[in-house]
C-alpha cells in the first residue's frame, strides 16, 4: 500500500468573524482548489468571553454544509426551518443549507468561560446546490469510539473505522471525520481511498505525520514565512494536506498527539464565493443575494 505524503502545511491565522468572534482561519477561500470539497475550516478555541460571546447573529447560507463540532462550552443554535437548541461538548451540528437557510450561532462556553470547537464548511456540488435544507444534531453519546491495537482512539463521527460506523450518514460528498488521539510513543494508520482529499488538524499535542522527519521535504504556510516551527513535528493549530495515496500513517513521540481526519470526493466544479453563499457562477451569486433582500431567499422549510 502506498503512503501518502505530505502536500502541504498550514499553520492557523487569527481572524475576526461574525459580530466580533476571535477565532484561527486554517484555509479558506484562496485555498478551495488544494481542499476541494472543503472549503474553510475555522479553529474557535478560546479563553476570553469577550472575544467570542456575540456569535454569530442571523445570516443566510446557500450551497453548502456547514459542521459544527464542540470540543467545550455550548453554542446555542437557531434557524429558519424552526431547529433549536444546544450543541454542547462532544456534540456536533451537520447543516445543509441546500437552497438557503437563516440561521444563527452563538458561542456560550463553559462555567469557566472556556470554548472550544471547529466549524468546517464543505461545498455541494452543482446537481445538489439546490436541495431542500436539513439540519442534524448529533449528540456525544451516539459517536462510537474505537480504540485501536496500538492503542489509539478514535471518535467515528462520519466514515466508519474497524466496522463501527458513525452516526452521520448519507452525505452529498461522501466524507469521512474522525477525532483521533495518539498515545505516546505510538503509531495511528488509517487506509484511505485513492483520489480523495485528505487532511488533518493537529487539536492537541505534536506528531509525526507520514513518518516525513525533514521539514523542508514539504511547503509550509504561516502567518508569515519564518513563523512555521521547523522541526519534524507537526504541532497543535496545525493542518497538513496529504498527496494522493492508500493511508495515512500518525506517530506521537514522548506526548499524546489528538488532531481531526477528515476526507472526501473532489468535486472538480467552479466555485462562486462571497460571505455565507457559494454556488458555481456569478450569476447564481448575484441571484441569491437578490433573493436575500426581497424576501424569496427561503425555498422549503421556513420563512424567508
Amino acid at each position: 500500500m502506498k503512503n501518502r505524503k505530505i502536500r502541504k502545511v498550514f499553520k492557523s491565522r487569527p481572524v475576526i468573524e461574525g459580530a466580533g468572534v476571535h477565532l484561527r482561519r486554517v484555509f479558506g477561500n484562496s485555498e478551495v482548489p488544494l481542499f476541494d470539497p472543503f472549503l474553510l475550516l475555522d479553529d474557535f478555541r478560546n479563553t476570553d468571553p469577550y472575544q467570542y460571546i456575540k456569535g454569530f447573529p442571523w445570516h443566510p447560507h446557500r450551497g453548502i454544509e456547514t459542521i459544527t463540532y464542540v470540543l467545550t462550552g455550548d453554542v446555542e443554535h437557531g434557524d429558519s426551518m424552526g431547529n433549536k437548541g444546544v450543541i454542547t461538548s462532544g456534540d456536533m451540528q451537520w447543516m445543509t443549507a441546500g437552497s438557503g437557510i437563516i440561521h444563527q450561532e452563538m458561542p456560550q462556553g463553559d462555567d469557566n468561560g472556556v470554548m472550544e470547537g471547529f466549524q468546517l464548511w464543505a461545498n455541494l456540488p452543482k446537481s445538489r446546490k439546490m436541495m431542500d435544507p436539513r439540519y442534524r444534531d448529533i449528540k456525544s453519546a451516539q459517536v462510537p469510539e474505537v480504540v485501536t491495537k496500538s492503542g489509539a482512539k478514535v471518535k467515528v463521527i462520519c466514515g466508519i473505522v474497524e466496522g463501527k460506523q458513525g452516526p452521520v450518514k448519507d452525505i452529498v460528498i461522501d466524507p469521512e471525520y474522525l477525532d483521533v488521539t495518539v498515545p505516546a510513543h505510538s503509531e495511528f494508520v488509517h487506509e484511505t481511498a485513492r483520489g480523495r482529499t485528505v487532511f488533518a488538524y493537529v487539536i492537541k499535542g505534536k506528531g509525526v505525520f507520514c513518518n516525513e522527519k525533514n521539514p523542508f521535504a514539504y511547503d509550509a504556510q504561516g502567518e508569515n514565512y519564518f513563523d512555521m516551527e521547523r522541526d519534524p513535528y507537526i504541532h497543535n493549530g496545525t493542518a497538513v494536506l496529504f498527496g494522493d495515496g492508500d493511508q495515512v500513517t500518525v506517530a506521537a513521540q514522548g506526548e499524546p498527539v489528538r488532531f481531526l481526519l477528515i476526507s472526501g470526493k473532489p468535486l472538480g466544479e467552479p466555485v462562486a464565493w462571497y460571505g455565507p453563499i457559494v454556488m458555481n457562477t456569478e450569476e447564481e451569486l448575484k441571484t441569491a443575494f437578490e433573493e436575500y433582500r426581497d424576501g424569496t431567499f427561503i425555498k422549503s422549510g421556513g420563512k424567508s
